[in-house]
C-alpha cells in the first residue's frame, strides 16, 4: 500500500509542515488520494499513518485526520467526495445552534456553528444541523459559500496555533444531506473516527518520548534512576496504548467493531489512550525539567499542541460514560 511503503517519506512531510496550517493543508490533499478508509483491510495502517504524523507535527496531524474523516464519511454514505480540502464540523456548544430547514426538499442552514477548525481555509465541509423532532443530520456545505461567515479572532489557544477553531455563522446557506437524520452518530465509522483521532495524540506522545530518549542517552550526562524509572514507564505505557491500537483496528477491518460493540471498543480505546498520553506529559516535564518548555520552540510546541488536543477526550466523564454502558449491557450478557 503507497501510505504503509512510504510512512517515513509522509512523516519528513509533516515535519516540514512546522505547524504551518497551508503546509498541512497541502499534505492533506497529497495523502487524501493514497490513504486508506477504516474497514478497508488496511485499517492498522490508517492508525499507524496518523501515530506517525503526530510523531512528526501535531497540526500535520490534526488536519490530515479531519480531511480523511470527511472523505471516509462520505464513502460510508456512498457519496463521491468533491475536490478540495475538507473539514468535520459537529460539535456542539452553549448558547449556539445550527438549523437545517426543509425547503421543498432543498435543505437551508442558519444559525451558528462552534468548534469549526480551519474554516477558513478549507474548500468544504460536513456539518452537523438540527432537524424537525429533535433529530440531528449531517449536510455538506461550501465554506465559500454566499451566508457563511467564519469568525476571525476568537482563537487565543497556544496550541495548535495554526489551527484556529471558532465559530461560523450560517444565513440561509444551500446544503445537501449525507444520509438521513441521525445516521451521522449512529454509524459504525463514527466510533472508528474517534480511534483515529486517538492515533494523533499516541502520535504525539511519542514523539514526546523521543524527546525523552535522547535525554537519557545523551553523552553530556548520565540518566539517574528517576530519569531511567520515568523512561522505562513512558516506554511500557506506549507500548500498551499502540498494542490496543492494532487490536482495534483489526477488530474494525474484521467486522467486530459495528453497533454496540464498536462504540464500547472506541470508548476503551481512546480511555487507554489518553491516559496513557497524560502520563507521558507529566513523566516528561518531570524529568526533563523547564529548560526544554523554556529552550526549545519544538518541544515546547508539542507540548501545547498535545495538551489542548487531547482535551477532545472528555476525561473522567467519558470514564463515566464507559461505565454506564457497561452496567446496561450486563443484564444482556
Amino acid at each position: 500500500m503507497p501510505v504503509a511503503e512510504s510512512l517515513e517519506s509522509w512523516a519528513a512531510r509533516a515535519a516540514e509542515v512546522a505547524g504551518d496550517p497551508q503546509r498541512a493543508i497541502d499534505l492533506a490533499l497529497a495523502i487524501g488520494t493514497v490513504a486508506p478508509t477504516p474497514a478497508s483491510g488496511e485499517t492498522p495502517a490508517l492508525f499507524e499513518l496518523f501515530r506517525a504524523l503526530g510523531r512528526a507535527d501535531l497540526t500535520a496531524a490534526r488536519v490530515v485526520e479531519a480531511h480523511l474523516d470527511a472523505r471516509a464519511i462520505l464513502a460510508e454514505a456512498g457519496h463521491e467526495p468533491q475536490a478540495g480540502t475538507w473539514g468535520v464540523f459537529a460539535a456542539e456548544g452553549p448558547g449556539v445552534r445550527l438549523d437545517a430547514h426543509d425547503s421543498n426538499g432543498a435543505f437551508r442552514l442558519s444559525g451558528t456553528k462552534p468548534w469549526c477548525s480551519m474554516a477558513q481555509l478549507l474548500d468544504r465541509a460536513l456539518v452537523t444541523a438540527h432537524t424537525a423532532g429533535g433529530h440531528r443530520r449531517l449536510f455538506e456545505v461550501e465554506l465559500r459559500a454566499e451566508g457563511v461567515g467564519v469568525r476571525s479572532g476568537e482563537w487565543i489557544a497556544l496550541g495548535l496555533q495554526g489551527v484556529p477553531s471558532g465559530a461560523v455563522d450560517f444565513d440561509d446557506v444551500v446544503s445537501s444531506p449525507v444520509g438521513a437524520d441521525d445516521w451521522y452518530l449512529d454509524r459504525p465509522g463514527f466510533a472508528w473516527g474517534g480511534i483515529g483521532v486517538a492515533a494523533c495524540w499516541l502520535g504525539g506522545a511519542e514523539g514526546l518520548a523521543h524527546r525523552l530518549l535522547s535525554s537519557a542517552t545523551s553523552t553530556t550526562r548520565e540518566p539517574d534512576q528517576i530519569a531511567l524509572m520515568h523512561l522505562g514507564a513512558v516506554d511500557a505505557g506506549l507500548f500498551a496504548a499502540r498494542v490496543a491500537l492494532d487490536d482495534a483496528g483489526r477488530r474494525i477491518d474484521d467486522g467486530r467493531a459495528e453497533g454496540n460493540e464498536g462504540r464500547l471498543l472506541a470508548a476503551r480505546v481512546r480511555i487507554v489512550v489518553a491516559t496513557v498520553v497524560e502520563d507521558v506529559l507529566r513523566r516528561v516535564a518531570h524529568s526533563l525539567g523547564p529548560a526544554p518548555l523554556a529552550l526549545e520552540a519544538e518541544h515546547a510546541r508539542r507540548v501545547a499542541d498535545l495538551e489542548l488536543y487531547v482535551r477532545q477526550h472528555h476525561a473522567e466523564r467519558d470514564e463515566a460514560s464507559l461505565g454506564r454502558r457497561i452496567v446496561a449491557e450486563e443484564p444482556k450478557r
